[in-house]
């Protein structure tokens, strides 16, 4: 951390926080399933589809064997629970979600390198 930061910067930063919901997918029990990799294409084009809808703020899957990924969705908890409710992994039991709301700052943006 080589960057000073004054409260006032904290305090302006603070100011423009907007509300945003997180979705945690974690692997399921049924993620070895013999249907899995077209079960996880369809939810791959949905979280896509969702993204260039603007639902999805920001996708990011993990390449963990626990965390399957990360998504800032642009609607409420509520809503965003209901979303991926509907997931087909979710369905299937091949990842489970839990939604959070949280903040984050507009012009945020992950780097292009």
């Amino acid at each position: 951390m080589g960057t000073t930061v004054t409260d006032e910067q904290i305090q302006a930063l603070a100011a423009t926080a907007k509300p945003f919901s997180l979705a945690l997918l974690r692997w399921g029990p049924e993620r070895g399933r013999s249907d899995a990799d077209s079960i996880e294409l369809e939810h791959q084009r949905r979280m896509v589809s969702l993204r260039a809808d603007g639902v999805i703020a920001v996708l990011c899957p993990v390449a963990s064997d626990s965390v399957a990924g990360v998504a800032i969705m642009t609607v409420s908890a509520d809503a965003a629970a209901e979303i991926m409710s509907e997931d087909p992994c979710v369905r299937a039991a091949m990842m489970t979600v839990e939604v959070h709301p949280c903040h984050g700052f507009p012009g945020d943006a992950l780097p292009a390198t």
